[in-house]
């Protein structure tokens, strides 16, 4: 089994850390940092500016449940009605989960029940996280997605493509492609030449953004009507 080891990033927040690949959950630069930039300030803010009620929101990635948990305290702020489905093929033990410190970092103990939720909760099932926070985990490989025209916002967090190559490929953002509504959006820290060029291939109008800390840039992929 592969070695992991729960570490401090550079804004304070908590990351896992797979020495053997020498990657991270998320960036070592600052992980919540990197989780705002990329899924909120480039993804969910876009899309609220044509969906001020609400919409469906697609994770690639679950992971440790950061992502989902500061869309939650976003749409918390708005009252947003959102629809949340994050895929993870080898979920995260609570062991770990619970050495993560986000809700103290977040100063949102009030919300530590939620997070606790979206890591207890069985997979699967929908589930009312609030009145206005609807939530399913899938335990999926991303390669059996087969969803269609469902979602409007895509979090692409898979590990980089230097270790999983095969998450980054044509095949795969052509299941994202599909996944997505018309004008749907994908974001990802990703913004390797090769990756950028996959969602070309299969109809993405893609962006090169300013990236988070560490990162030079990022890609944010839109699906035009009329795909």
């Amino acid at each position: 089994m592969m070695k992991r080891e729960i570490v401090i990033t550079s804004d304070g927040s908590t990351t896992i850390h797979l020495p053997d690949w020498n990657e991270q959950y998320h960036s070592k630069h600052g992980a919540i940092q990197e989780a705002y930039h990329v899924f909120i300030r480039t993804g969910f803010d876009k899309v609220l500016e044509r969906k001020k009620e609400g919409f469906s929101i697609l994770e690639i990635g679950f992971g440790t449940g950061l992502n989902a948990f500061i869309t939650f305290l976003e749409a918390k702020k708005t009252g947003l009605n959102i629809h949340y489905v994050g895929v993870e093929a080898y979920p995260v033990v609570i062991e770990e989960i619970q050495k993560l410190n986000y809700v103290s970092e977040l100063k949102a103990e009030k919300s530590q029940i939620i997070f606790d939720k979206m890591h207890t909760v069985s997979w699967g099932e929908q589930h009312a996280i609030s009145e206005e926070f609807h939530f399913k985990k899938r335990k999926q490989f991303f390669q059996d997605i087969q969803d269609q025209q469902t979602f409007d916002l895509l979090y692409f967090d898979a590990f980089g493509a230097e270790h999983q190559p095969k998450l980054w490929t044509v095949t795969i953002f052509q299941k994202m492609f599909a996944a997505l509504k018309n004008e749907g959006v994908l974001v990802t820290y990703s913004a390797k030449g090769s990756v950028r060029r996959a969602m070309q291939e299969v109809g993405f109008v893609v962006e090169r953004l300013p990236g988070p800390p560490g990162k030079r840039e990022m890609l944010r992929a839109t699906k035009k009507a009329g795909f």
